[in-house]
């Protein structure tokens, strides 16, 4: 069980980016979270089989999209703000549940690292 993200990076303020995660698997859903530095990991978007879901601090400005052929997640992440800076972490539910909890999510990715300067 792997799961591989890619993509981070340093941007300025308005630029975009792109992260991965590879899963070695298929799940039900698949979901990034963020966690700032001195704060708690929280939700940023998650997509399973009916749709996606985002947080509100990132919808219209962050797209999911998910390869079911390669297990594969993308984030992509425009407009970006300072704010959007932390350690991004994709993960992988294997059942149905509150998409927006961490408890939901059975595996993680070891984190990509997101910085955004003004």
């Amino acid at each position: 069980v792997q799961l591989q993200a890619s993509g981070g990076g340093a941007m300025q303020a308005g630029g975009s980016l792109r992260l991965s995660c590879a899963a070695s698997f298929s799940s039900y859903a698949m979901g990034w979270f963020r966690q700032a530095p001195g704060k708690e990991r929280e939700f940023v978007v998650a997509v399973n089989w009916s749709g996606t879901y985002y947080a509100d601090s990132v919808k219209g400005r962050f797209t999911i999209s998910r390869d079911n052929a390669k297990n594969t997640v993308y984030l992509q992440m425009n407009s970006l703000k300072p704010e959007d800076t932390a350690v991004y972490y994709c993960a992988a539910a294997k059942y149905s549940g509150v998409l927006t909890a961490t408890r939901s999510y059975d595996y993680w990715g070891q984190g990509t690292l997101v910085t955004v300067s003004s």
